[in-house]
């Protein structure tokens, strides 16, 4: 690593005080010398327009620090990031994965939009390029060789929450559920009804039919309104929800404008990125979530790519950056262990092979999906100081 690049690591790993000499040289062999590899280019799929923008930026952002901190290498490789636009269905994602193949991407990485993960199964296993997806993560992509990812399965925040909301509601309880009328919904509520009780599906506290929303990730002042009246209608005790982006900002402005002030619990996208800097305070309260990752987390991986996240970009980092940085770090250690010249199915094989990884968001693994196997917190929003944040309450579950 050069002096001038291991000088920008450094003062990117000061803004918490940390020093971080180990994950700063991190990019050199193992023997000290500099990495030699020949260059290689890792292909970026992530929406930049639409309602998934900002969730796209984070993937970005969190992809480029890694990389940042690494002298622009991943396993000894000089990188050349690539990126393409996923837009918003199999369609467009398939023309982002043949755009990024024709131009010889090695691996490829991102994806936000389920309906687009599920889309560009076939066309990523057909080509044996192997996809590190940093976010969308539908239960029914099964039996997949080459797609790996650093995420979750979206049925997971559901079931991490489920007991913890067992427990919390006494009996006689009503939980109004409401959400998006799309794949990444079905999987959370499905997630909550497994494992909200023994009982499963059947507890009384959770019978009611789900409420399904429009599903547009642009929603207007009134999109949700008359849905969360015929929620309100049944007068719950609490609320459960799952939005991201800039529908969890409609929704949860809509839901305080119709004088809701009970529980509200979600999957943890509903209060992630810029979301609670657009909401005020008296109308995200009574918020509780559940992510597998958290902000606060007090641990050495974190320390240093949250305070690195900070020094860039002035705001606290996401779960979307956290696992596309982590994405970055799979491949850095796959393609090492792919060898001295690696193609797609080499560093593929490696992945299988690359065993616990540090993670911000924890010490986490594959398991044999191809998925995490990783810690899940419970994060409840109030004000941290000035602003308004996700606070780290405790660990939930082990799941994956």
């Amino acid at each position: 690593m050069s002096q001038m690049n291991r000088r920008r690591a450094l003062q990117l790993l000061a803004a918490l005080g940390t020093t971080g000499l180990t994950t700063a040289c991190a990019a050199e062999d193992e023997d000290g010398s500099a990495p030699t590899g020949a260059p290689v280019k890792i292909g970026l799929i992530a929406p930049q327009s639409g309602g998934y923008k900002a969730i796209g930026d984070e993937v970005l952002n969190g992809f480029q620090l890694y990389l940042t901190l690494h002298d622009q290498q991943l396993g000894g490789h000089p990188v050349t990031l690539l990126t393409a636009e996923e837009g918003d269905n199999a369609k467009t994602g398939k023309a982002a994965v043949d755009n990024l193949l024709k131009q010889g991407a090695l691996a490829l990485t991102g994806v936000v939009n389920s309906a687009v993960m599920v889309g560009i199964r076939d066309t990523v296993e057909k080509a044996r390029v192997p996809l590190i997806g940093s976010n969308a993560s539908p239960k029914s992509l099964q039996s997949v060789v080459y797609i790996w990812r650093t995420s979750y399965v979206l049925d997971e925040p559901g079931r991490a929450l489920g007991p913890y909301m067992a427990q919390r509601l006494p009996a006689g309880s009503r939980i109004s559920m409401i959400a998006p009328d799309n794949l990444g919904s079905r999987d959370v509520i499905q997630g909550l009804q497994a494992q909200f009780s023994a009982a499963g599906s059947t507890d009384p506290r959770i019978s009611d039919p789900v409420i399904w929303t429009d599903p547009t990730t642009t929603p207007d002042s009134t999109t949700y309104s008359a849905d969360i009246r015929r929620a309100l209608s049944r007068k719950p005790d609490a609320i459960f929800c799952h939005f991201a982006g800039p529908s969890a900002v409609q929704f949860i402005k809509q839901l305080h404008r119709e004088r809701y002030t009970g529980p509200i619990y979600a999957p943890g996208f509903l209060t992630e990125g810029t979301v609670l800097s657009e909401v005020q305070e008296v109308e995200a309260r009574n918020i509780v979530t559940a992510l597998n990752y958290s902000a606060d987390l007090n641990n050495t991986a974190n320390r240093t790519f949250a305070a690195a996240y900070r020094k860039t970009h002035g705001t606290s980092p996401t779960t979307y950056a956290m696992a596309s940085y982590d994405a970055a770090q799979v491949l850095d250690k796959a393609i090492r262990l792919a060898g001295p010249d690696p193609t797609s199915q080499q560093v593929n094989l490696a992945m299988g092979k690359i065993g616990q990884i540090d993670s911000p968001r924890g010490a986490w693994q594959f398991n044999q999906p191809r998925t995490p196997q990783q810690k899940w917190y419970l994060r409840k929003v109030q004000r941290d100081g000035r602003l308004l944040s996700n606070v780290l309450i405790n660990e939930l579950a082990t799941l994956g």
